[in-house]
């Protein structure tokens, strides 16, 4: 080991570590936050820098995990959950239509339907002659008193936290049911894992400190010369750290095009040159095309797998499109001409209107079957948004591939030949696999996987046939493939990227070179 290389390139967050703490001592993030008064974004940050450098390494791992209560969760402790909020209220008011529910009490209607559906399923309301919600008897299922214990403790602890290790083996079966890791928006409790790590210094550390001490570094030298320090004279007395005038400066680039953008078209000179026709839409989309038209019910959890973001103002459209709203609403409440029965309840036409920014591709489908030739091919790259918690895999806003293929001869073979053109020639896996899904909108749903060599397997994106519900609505007759693929993971193959957050960083030659 060089010595003097090594204290050349030792930072003073470094450094400090190093001439405060003894060997054999075990260091940790807090540690270095009391003694050294680091932020713990410094003190990992130092860590992770002599781990590099050797000179530390792990002692000991150990992976937390605390469940914090969302804004959700404080309403919910305050005020109830929402199957005890609709409980009392049909007690006290009797029957009511799920819609003035929602009305009554401030809620989502989703979030009514699927309450309600709980409390059905426990004998505690039922539909009645009317088609109103009515009141039979009050929750005494265990998991659900166990659910208003655990809001209850959560709110009135210090930070609203309750350690994974404070719970009984009940507990932690209840809580998984009210809680998330990522999109806990519209979840109790929020999951929060953390990894707590004791580091201990190495054997090459004796001599580092023996060198620090004799050269004299105590890790407080200046970084730069400021000018407030050569008006105040204070530089005179200031010990400042080495810098390398033999370092190479930085490399000034010209503007070049980014090399998601040169992917993207790309994807569209392939599909263009297969003969698909490019269509496109707005970001803000009604509840109507972004969920209704594609048999999504109003009164369903099937609506939960879409994070949305509704807009603050305003906060409705003015109208829908005709026929498409009658037929919808027909297929909806009584199955219309599609064959099926639909989902026997009242659409709620002002519901409907709800502005969105739309969370999937398919509303571009949805409005593209309305004028659509046949037979016809049809592409379009969309961006979406829901709410995610952003990492590796994981945006939330971010862009799909949406396309659908109508005709008498197209069929579930051609659909798998299309998703494995995706997945092999523009994403470049090589391991590939489909999945048996679940769509609201297809039947059947594939979903696609690729195998990535770092991030391992993971969903590429999902696809089908439309179901009759979707397409009869919209005039059309004859079977339509339809798929949604996530184009920002089949970049990160393609490119040769390990995170989805590099395909919009800031590094575009990083990118560019990475393959």
């Amino acid at each position: 080991m060089d010595i003097q290389s090594v204290l050349k390139n030792l930072h003073p967050l470094e450094i400090k570590v190093l001439k405060n703490f003894k060997i054999g001592e075990g260091l940790y993030a807090k540690k270095l936050q009391e003694v050294l008064q680091y932020k713990e974004g410094h003190a990992n940050q130092a860590f992770s820098w002599l781990k590099l450098k050797e000179l530390v390494k792990e002692k000991t791992r150990k992976t937390t995990v605390v469940y914090e209560l969302t804004e959700l969760g404080k309403d919910y402790a305050q005020n109830g959950l929402p199957a005890e909020r609709i409980i009392l209220l049909l007690k006290e008011a009797g029957p009511l239509k799920l819609p003035e529910i929602a009305q009554k009490l401030g809620l989502q209607n989703k979030d009514v339907g699927s309450s309600f559906g709980e409390l059905s399923k426990a004998g505690c309301a039922a539909m009645n002659d009317e088609k109103k919600a009515a009141y039979i008897k009050d929750p005494d299922d265990k998991n659900f008193l166990l659910k208003k214990e655990l809001l209850k403790r959560a709110a009135e602890s210090a930070e609203c936290r309750l350690p994974e290790d404070s719970l009984t083996e009940d507990e932690k079966a209840c809580i998984a049911d009210i809680a998330k890791k990522r999109g806990a928006a519209d979840a109790a409790f929020k999951i929060i894992e953390r990894d707590e790590i004791v580091y201990a210094f190495t054997d090459m550390v004796a001599a580092v400190q023996k060198a620090l001490n004799a050269a004299g570094i105590t890790g407080d030298e200046t970084g730069q010369l400021t000018s407030e320090s050569l008006k105040t004279g204070a530089w005179k007395t200031q010990t400042f750290r080495s810098y390398n005038i033999q370092l190479p400066p930085a490399r000034v680039i010209p503007g070049r095009t980014n090399p998601y953008v040169d992917f993207l078209e790309s994807v569209k000179d392939k599909l263009t040159s297969l003969g698909f026709e490019e269509f496109d839409g707005p970001l803000v989309e009604t509840d109507f095309w972004n969920s209704d038209a594609l048999f999504m019910p109003q009164f369903h959890a099937a609506r939960d797998i879409h994070d949305v973001y509704y807009l603050k103002n305003p906060t409705h459209a003015k109208a829908i499109e005709e026929p498409f709203l009658s037929r919808v609403a027909e297929i909806h409440e009584t199955g219309g001409d599609s064959g099926s029965r639909g989902w026997n309840y009242h659409f709620d036409r002002d519901f409907t209107r709800q502005l969105l920014l739309r969370s999937q591709g398919t509303v571009l489908s949805a409005h593209q079957l309305a004028k659509a030739k046949i037979p016809g091919k049809y592409f379009g790259i969309a961006r979406c948004f829901r709410y995610d918690k952003v990492d590796a895999t994981h945006l939330s806003d971010f862009y799909q591939t949406e396309g659908i293929v109508l005709g008498e001869q197209v069929n579930l073979r051609t659909l798998l030949g299309i998703l494995k053109m995706f997945a092999v020639e523009i994403a470049g896996a090589t391991e590939v696999k489909y999945v048996g899904g679940y769509f609201p909108f297809t039947e059947p749903s594939i979903e696609v996987h690729i195998k990535h060599p770092v991030l391992g397997w993971f969903e590429l994106g999902g696809s089908g046939i439309f179901r009759p519900e979707v397409t009869k609505a919209m005039g059309i007759d004859v079977p339509v493939l339809a798929w949604g693929i996530g184009i920002d993971r089949m970049a990160l193959m393609a490119l040769g990227l390990n995170d989805l957050r590099e395909l919009f960083s800031t590094d575009i030659e990083g990118v560019r070179l990475r393959r």
